[in-house]
């Protein structure tokens, strides 16, 4: 009896453990209809914004989410980089900046709900659009379509962060923070091209991400075919022209565009916050029940990450939250979207459950109203007129609305906000010396004397670049000789005869007997470029080495896996007196990567291996340099950056993590006027011409020691490392 009764208790205390417990994870349920996500039964009008975990630091994270909280979100939104989880077949990484469990515990800490966009396929302006390198190489694979390899690896890495999160209870149904997830990524121009394969893929995509039983919605965006229960969604600066395919589905808007991206030699993109505000408004007003905002926070593409190819160091995005972090607030961005926000949410209740009726309040005018009963009346009282404002009449009252505006009226009689009447200054950007000086410079030569030596391929012809690098390096070098005879004429006061090479991209650098010769780039519209110029050649055996550079693969395009990259035309040479000599079948040797890859010296270890010389006025402009100095870290807890003006083209590492690649292209565009009147598209409000596209590089203070930091430089194109600098970055209004 007493054994049965203690029995008794126990079970009684488990029971109420789990209650307890269940009221304390508190299971959501998600669900949807046509008006809206209803969270546990209620309809939700949600505010997102995207923060990229791996584009900052897990340092910053809290401090980001806070901030994105503080300015009206609901929920912030991800993808999941399969490259940077899956670097090679089988092996997985969920720690640093890629520690995904962290980021959304640290946005369930928050009180936040989170939309995990798995893909796999992320875009995102991210190298290879966010697949592995490897994919590319798994027999009879092709990506994005109807096809057993690809689906089977796509399945597998689905499955694992499926699980994953489960396995953490992580889904809303288990009383974590997601609420959505999706699966593929602006499918649509690819299931159009494909037909029937992009058709039967799309509809096996869906039926798989269902069948992992999340407990969740799935969302597909960009993809008009999206089958049911997708929920199919809008990306673009404006989304109050879509419509869901079914009408019991609601209105999403996963990607409201806060800006655009930079590439190296492009001018830098501002989208004036009076027009994005009008665009959400717009889209709320045609019965929009979810905008996120692509990006809230851009931060970095730190390391090799960038994708496009040529996409900029910097993630900025022109979004609320500055590059460098949470203290870092872009005004009146911030402030002015932050006061929309709380102008929809006094409107929440009759947005949700009515529809509008519209009236005509004239030419340009007009008033979209919401009235679900008495006190539940919402409107919204629109000027679509690009240059004039106008006053209107509303249920007897008068109202000034600016031209390209909106105003809001949360109750049907006081406008509480209106997206063109920003009442918060504009913040600068101050980047601030730190008189932290760089200690004293020592270079290593990347040596070029025995290249041909050190090669580890040779074969007949031109290979393709990432075939041989597989992207372990952005650099590949492809050799080769060519003989002179001695009676050659441009020998004897001729001219130069003239080195043709064609490159699928992205850039050259030109070497001929161990000399420079000269450099070609491409760019992100047109990848493919062709050098041509006068080399020095002597009699005998001449040595000709071609330094081809990836400057981050493609991340969109129909079957971009295919796209060549490397020295892929012919090469040539005009001006020899039997005429043009064709190299491009002959024998060609290769080697991946540079020395100071190999021997790691960007680490602290690798750095002390070898033996620098002190760097002098003389080293200063020359190709091919490695450059390294040490710094103590400043004090305070503003955000860092190098100032690289002073150099060409290359790479840079603190203490063995690589900011990124550097490169002072200067901005070519027309930055002539911007107005936030009329239709945005990424060419309208162009800044920075004629400046480098990006001057100053991210260094996160995580990543610095009290003393003795090591920094590392590898400089392409030659540059003066005795003027880099280490800077404060701040902003002032």
């Amino acid at each position: 009896m007493e054994t049965h009764s203690v029995s008794k208790l126990l079970a009684l205390y488990l029971v109420a453990a789990l209650f307890v417990g269940s009221e304390l994870i508190q299971c959501t349920t998600v669900s949807y209809d046509k008006k809206a996500i209803l969270i546990n039964g209620r309809r939700r009008l949600l505010i997102s914004g995207s923060i990229h975990y791996p584009r900052s630091t897990p340092e910053m994270w809290e401090g980001l989410i806070q901030k994105a909280k503080d300015g009206g979100l609901d929920v912030i939104d991800t993808y999941v980089f399969w490259n940077g989880h899956e670097p090679s077949p089988g092996n997985y990484y969920f720690e640093g900046r890629y520690d995904l469990v962290r980021f959304i515990r640290t946005v369930q800490k928050a009180g936040l709900y989170l939309h995990l966009r798995i893909g796999p396929y992320v875009c995102a302006e991210w190298n290879f659009g966010g697949f592995p390198v490897w994919l590319k190489y798994v027999p009879g694979i092709s990506f994005r379509t109807d096809n057993g390899p690809f689906k089977m690896a796509m399945q597998g890495f689905t499955q694992k962060i499926v699980q994953m999160m489960k396995n953490e209870r992580l889904f809303a149904s288990q009383g974590g923070p997601i609420i959505l997830s999706q699966i593929e990524n602006e499918y649509g121009p690819e299931s159009k091209a494909l037909g029937a394969a992009g058709h039967n893929y799309i509809n096996w995509a869906a039926k798989m991400a269902v069948g992992m039983n999340t407990g969740v919605p799935w969302v597909m965006c960009k993809e008009d075919d999206a089958p049911d229960p997708m929920i199919n969604a809008c990306n673009g600066f404006y989304c109050d022209g879509f419509t869901p395919n079914k009408p019991y589905k609601p209105t999403l808007w996963t990607e409201a565009w806060s800006g655009w991206f930079s590439e190296f030699g492009g001018t830098v993109h501002h989208r004036p916050v009076q027009d994005l505000a009008f665009a959400v408004a717009r889209f709320i007003q045609k019965g929009g029940s979810y905008v996120n905002y692509y990006m809230y926070h851009g931060g970095t593409n730190f390391g090799r990450t960038a994708g496009g190819p040529f996409i900029t160091t910097s993630y900025d995005y022109d979004a609320p939250i500055d590059e460098y972090g949470k203290s870092l607030i872009r005004e009146p961005k911030y402030t002015h979207l932050k006061e929309l926000h709380r102008a929809i949410k006094l409107s929440e209740h009759a947005l949700v459950s009515s529809d509008p009726t519209v009236t005509s309040l004239g030419s340009y005018q007009q008033a979209y109203v919401f009235n679900s009963g008495p006190r539940s009346c919402a409107a919204f009282l629109s000027n679509f007129h690009m240059k004039s404002a106008a006053t209107v009449t509303f249920n007897n009252m008068h109202y000034d609305l600016p031209a390209w505006s909106i105003s809001i009226l949360p109750d049907c009689r006081n406008a509480v906000f209106n997206t063109a009447k920003v009442g918060v200054p504009t913040s600068r950007v101050q980047m601030t010396p730190t008189h932290n000086r760089l200690l004293y410079w020592e270079t290593y030569d990347e040596d070029l004397s025995s290249l041909h030596d050190r090669s580890s391929i040779s074969t007949i012809g031109l290979l393709e670049q990432i075939n041989v690098t597989r992207d372990t390096s952005d650099y590949l070098w492809y050799m080769t000789n060519i003989e002179i005879n001695s009676w050659e004429s441009f020998l004897h006061g001729g001219k130069w005869p003239t080195l043709t090479l064609q490159s699928a991209g992205h850039a050259v650098h030109v070497f001929i007997n161990g000399q420079f010769s000269g450099s070609a780039f491409g760019t992100r519209e047109q990848r493919e470029f062709t050098f041509t110029k006068p080399v020095n050649l002597h009699a005998g055996i001449n040595r000709i080495a071609l330094l081809s550079i990836a400057v981050g693969l493609p991340n969109v395009g129909l079957h971009f896996e295919t796209w060549k990259t490397g020295i892929q035309g012919s090469v040539f040479l005009d001006g020899l007196s039997r005429g043009r000599k064709d190299l491009t079948m002959q024998k060609w040797l290769y080697k991946v990567g540079l020395n100071g890859e190999t021997m790691n010296l960007v680490s602290p270890s690798g750095a002390s291996s070898v033996d620098w010389i002190r760097a002098s006025l003389a080293t200063h402009n020359q190709q091919l340099k490695w450059y390294k100095a040490y710094f103590n870290a400043p004090l305070g807890n503003e955000p860092l950056a190098l100032d690289m003006r002073s150099m060409g083209k290359g790479q840079v590492w603190i203490n063995g993590q690589s900011i990124g690649r550097y490169w002072m292209a200067f901005a070519n565009g027309d930055c002539s006027m911007c107005s936030y009147t009329g239709t945005y598209r990424e060419t309208k409000c162009q800044l920075g011409c004629g400046q480098p596209t990006q001057r100053w590089y991210h260094v996160p203070r995580s990543w610095l020691k009290p003393t003795q930091n090591l920094l590392v430089v590898f400089e392409e194109l030659g540059g003066d490392p005795s003027k880099i600098t280490l800077v404060k970055r701040s902003l002032t209004r």
